[in-house]
């Protein structure tokens, strides 16, 4: 009886009956000792791991690699050398978007023939009155006659207005026959003629749209709106401002130059001549 209770129980039977233990409660098989969670690995003895060899290579020299091929920081650093792919080709005889769209903004008809008429008719019915201001011809008044009718008409500094409407109507009218600088002689000639509305509207009480009376401003009315739509539209390809972005493209700057030519006609208006000229006119009775 001693000797069978000192058998070790710790031999294989023991290893067995804990594999059949896991296979209950783990429902699979153990082929191994690490597949068991709870198993530990055996310790390696790295006394007795062979040495490394000395013919391995371990430099760039043994390896023999180009010493001037750079190195990945160096590579990102500098510019990407390859070619990108070039995009691809069109149909043959195709024209490519972006010429076809340059074509079809340059298919403007009949506008720029339009807008150099234009120009033409409102630019000289403005050199017209600017020499009849400036020389008397046309059965004008000439330039003193100009400034005797601006001091009977209430103008301040009578002999400055003469000069200042004078000008604007023959340089703003020559320089839209032109289409030359055509957003500054547009803005010329619409404060000019801003302002002959004004005071020509301010003369009698009351809304003055009709021509065949000396108050009447339906002139000026329709040479006001002319000049605005120039300022707008630009002068045209017709024009020596063909080669400017304001001849057929113009964009909010020509809205500004608008604005800036009706505030100076008013605050032309209201230095020079005062007065409210809407007068009569609704809620100004």
């Amino acid at each position: 009886m001693n000797e069978k209770s000192s058998i070790d129980t710790s031999g294989p039977a023991t290893a067995s009956i804990d594999a059949q233990e896991a296979v209950s409660t783990t429902s699979r098989g153990v082929t191994s000792p690490y597949d068991s969670p709870t198993g530990q690995l055996p310790r390696v003895d790295m006394s007795k791991a062979p040495a490394p060899r000395k013919d391995v290579p371990r430099t760039d020299e043994e390896l023999g690699l180009d010493p001037d091929v750079p190195t990945v920081s160096e590579s990102a650093d500098s510019a990407y050398a390859y070619a990108s792919i070039p995009p691809a080709m069109n149909p043959p005889g195709e024209p490519s978007r972006s010429l076809r769209r340059r074509n079809a903004e340059n298919r403007r008809g009949t506008l720029d023939l339009g807008l150099f008429l234009l120009r033409l008719v409102v630019g000289g019915t403005f050199i017209y009155h600017g020499l009849q201001k400036l020389t008397g011809w046309f059965h004008g008044s000439g330039l003193d006659g100009t400034r005797d009718m601006m001091a009977d008409g209430g103008w301040d500094h009578a002999t400055v207005c003469a000069l200042l409407v004078t000008a604007g109507e023959l340089g703003g009218g020559a320089l839209l026959v032109l289409g030359l600088m055509t957003p500054l002689a547009a803005g010329a000639v619409l404060a000019v003629i801003l302002d002959a509305w004004a005071w020509k509207q301010g003369m009698i009480p009351g809304f003055q749209y009709q021509g065949r009376v000396p108050s009447g401003v339906e002139l000026e009315s329709v040479l006001a709106g002319t000049a605005a739509v120039i300022i707008l539209t630009g002068p045209g390809r017709w024009s020596f401002d063909r080669n400017r972005g304001w001849a057929s493209r113009p964009a909010y700057g020509s809205f500004v130059v608008l604005l800036l030519a009706v505030a100076a006609a008013a605050v032309t208006y209201w230095y020079l001549h005062g007065g409210n000229p809407l007068t009569g006119i609704g809620p100004f009775d």
